[in-house]
């Protein structure tokens, strides 16, 4: 058995998760005198008419008080005379899921509250189903407000019956259900004399006494390496937390990726030398020899973690903005923080019933199986065998938010047998024979702005200047190579995707590439920069007011987009994200055609 338990307590919203760790706290004598004062003089204007309000112990903030609901992650730690304890209360509503998931990410064991009196509800399902997914094994069910039933077995079995059925899917090892009223203390801390028909343990008994230690199928060290510590010429570490078995002075180390190969010279933890250290310590490793290491490699031995660019995974999507295929993030797994792309959502999963169902869109809340893209091949693991290189958040690249956390089911292989075929003939060789500096020119605007006009003006005059050109066209490219693609956000994000692809295949050949697309999402926009390449991006915003746009109407989409035939139209039902610091800006509405193009052509000659 550990020491030490650390769990939480989720349900939903107002099932009184707050209430039932406050009165364990209170009835367990585990509270300072100042704090019991406190609790005593709060509750007088609480919510209980003068009554002890428990929840008030771990309701801190002045808006969980007012609503008399959890928002934020409230951790509690806690000693008695047989363990110690780490708690985090965590939200019920649904719009701080992503708080509940925080709190589930570094749990041992959850205590899941139900209501009584309404029974397994959807927020009950996906706390359950976020706890499994974040690998917790050991569940309680806590039924509360059992007075509100009075105190009724036939109502409690039935309820009993549901969660057994809920946790029927799910992988885990101990299963606990506990009729309890924490407001008034029953079965809490203490047997219930008014549940005479329940004659296991009290909840905090239970706790005391679970053995949560699994048994370990972890094999072999690994270790993530977060710093490279160099406080002077002589001395050269590598700091981080190890996550599965234990090193000693002398074993013999993989260093991934690189597969370089060297020995423990030395090991410092807290401070001091020592012969050897284990999971969970924060340690300094030295080697026997210089190898290539930075943040994000990871030190293995008697275990082969894996080295790839493609995985399946399950996340919970936490952003307010909607999860579509092709969008790209950035990936921290282990401390590692890489561009990545969801690929393919493959389903989500329905709360109420765990089915996969078919999706090409998930909302806040919504768990969902996908495929990721790395933009780089990382070292990484199937959650199930490595926690620590099996989990992972999606960061949102504008906003740096959390958008999402999950792990990761297993790899995809699709490209081990793959490699890169590089030519005799390189890119420089091309582009020197056409006496040039490939450039891919990405002209960006609203529908009727000009951009494919001037683009066509722009080619004629570097075609007459000598110059190697290739121009690719919206409407051309979509009646061609991107045939199969709509206009639904996750078709125009691979529409783009492809054409930065096939603009970087043109610059290898040498030749100067101009495009002519909407482009509306300045994510695209960058996504298509960092594929091309930086210094071979040009991007122009071709800066004409909607109004002119629409007047000239040249194929009658806006007239069709206002009387509602075409939906998601730039401009109209969509937006449009205007670049915030384009290379080159025009509005063809101050200048004829010629003008422009005049105008335009001086400027990228002066950036080729």
């Amino acid at each position: 058995m550990n020491d030490l338990l650390k769990f939480i307590t989720c349900g939903s919203v107002d099932d009184g998760k707050s209430t039932l760790i406050g009165h364990m706290l209170y009835d367990a004598k585990l509270l300072f005198a100042d704090q019991e004062k406190s609790l005593i003089l709060d509750s007088k204007v609480g919510s209980r008419e003068g009554e002890i309000d428990y929840s008030l112990l771990l309701d801190g903030l002045m808006a969980e008080r007012e609503q008399g609901i959890t928002i934020d992650v409230a951790y509690r730690y806690f000693t008695t005379e047989k363990r110690s304890f780490i708690v985090a209360d965590t939200p019920g509503h649904e719009e701080y899921t992503r708080n509940m998931a925080v709190g589930a990410s570094f749990a041992d064991l959850a205590i899941i509250l139900v209501d009584a009196s309404q029974g397994i509800l959807i927020q009950t399902k996906r706390h359950a189903r976020i706890c499994s997914l974040m690998g917790i094994k050991h569940f309680v069910f806590a039924v509360n407000k059992m007075d509100l039933i009075n105190f009724n077995k036939d109502k409690f079995n039935k309820i009993k019956k549901q969660i057994k059925i809920l946790l029927a899917e799910f992988d885990y090892e101990t299963l606990k259900i506990v009729p309890v009223s924490a407001t008034d203390g029953d079965n809490v801390t203490t047997k219930s004399k008014r549940m005479p028909w329940y004659r296991e343990e009290s909840l905090l008994s239970y706790l005391e006494n679970i053995d949560v230690s699994s048994a370990d199928t972890e094999t072999g060290f690994t270790m993530t390496v977060q710093r490279v510590c160099r406080p002077n010429h002589t001395f050269r570490g590598f700091q981080g937390q190890i996550e599965t078995g234990e090193i000693s002075v002398g074993d013999r180390i993989t260093a991934l990726p690189s597969n370089e190969v060297a020995n423990v010279k030395g090991i410092i933890n807290c401070g001091k030398e020592v012969n050897s250290a284990e999971k969970g310590c924060a340690v300094t490793i030295q080697l026997d020899k210089e190898v290539d290491v930075s943040r994000g490699c990871v030190f293995a031995s008697g275990t082969k973690p894996i080295i790839g660019n493609l995985f399946t995974v399950k996340l919970l999507w936490m952003d307010d903005l909607k999860l579509v295929e092709g969008k790209n993030y950035l990936l921290k797994l282990g401390t590692k923080k890489i561009p990545a792309v969801v690929m393919r959502i493959k389903h989500k999963i329905d709360v109420n019933t765990g089915d996969k169902v078919s999706a090409d869109t998930i909302y806040k809340n919504q768990i969902a199986e996908c495929e990721i893209s790395t933009s780089e091949k990382i070292v990484f693991d199937e959650f199930a065998n490595n926690p620590g290189l099996g989990s992972f958040i999606l960061i949102d690249r504008i906003t740096h938010m959390t958008s999402a956390c999950g792990v990761v089911s297993h790899v995809l292989r699709r490209s081990d047998n793959l490699t890169f075929h590089k030519m005799d003939i390189s890119r420089e060789q091309r582009a020197n024979q056409k006496g040039q500096a490939p450039k891919t020119i990405w002209l960006t605007g609203l529908s009727g702005s000009g951009k494919s006009t001037l683009a066509n003006e722009v080619e004629k005059r570097l075609f007459i200047n000598g110059n190697h050109t290739m121009s690719l066209d919206g409407d051309n490219v979509r009646l061609g190579l991107n045939k199969n693609l709509g206009f639904k956000e996750a078709d125009r994000i691979e529409n783009i995707r492809r054409i930065a692809e096939v603009s970087k295949l043109m610059n290898d050949a040498g030749l100067i590439v101009i495009t002519s697309f909407v482009s509306p999402y300045r994510r695209d926009r960058r996504k298509a920069k960092e594929i091309i390449g930086a210094d071979n991006f040009i991007e122009v915003f071709v800066n004409t007011p909607l109004e002119v746009c629409e007047q000239r109407d040249v194929k009658g989409l806006y007239k069709k987009a206002r009387d509602g035939e075409i939906p998601n139209f730039t401009g109209v039902s969509s937006p449009y994200e205007a670049p915030s610091q384009p290379d080159i800006e025009i509005d063809t509405s101050k200048y004829t055609i010629e003008e422009a193009a005049d105008i335009l052509t001086k400027k990228i000659l002066e950036l080729l």
